[in-house]
């Protein structure tokens, strides 16, 4: 009989031995929401992108902690779930690490995957 563990859904607490539970079977999200491209994340996005992380270089929660830790991720501060007037608002904006944007979106967005 193999060891359950908790389903890697971020926050489902269900034990599988599959990896996910039947709620939260893998890839159904990932198949709906489209390529990155399709969600914007294109051409024009990488180059806002450069130009944002070269104005703002450092992680902005690390900062706000006495760190200094080079942001490598924009994070949209108000998920824009398609919306591309969201997506686009640079008032919607912030510099992060990889591991603060993880951490956020783990936590406020409920996690990658998450659906919304």
């Amino acid at each position: 009989m193999a060891l359950k563990k908790f389903c890697r859904k971020p926050g489902c607490t269900k034990l599988t031995t599959t990896g996910y539970c039947e709620d939260h079977p893998p890839n159904t999200y990932d198949k709906q929401r489209g390529t990155a491209a399709e969600r914007g994340y294109d051409h024009k996005w990488r180059k806002a992108r450069v130009a944002y992380l070269q104005q703002h270089p450092l992680c902005k929660h690390c900062k706000d902690e006495g760190k200094l830790t080079a942001a490598t991720v924009i994070d949209h501060i108000v998920p824009h779930r398609g919306d591309k007037r969201l997506f686009w608002d640079r008032k919607n904006w912030q510099p992060l690490c990889e591991s603060c944007h993880n951490r956020k979106t783990a936590t406020e967005d409920g996690g990658f995957g998450n659906g919304h």
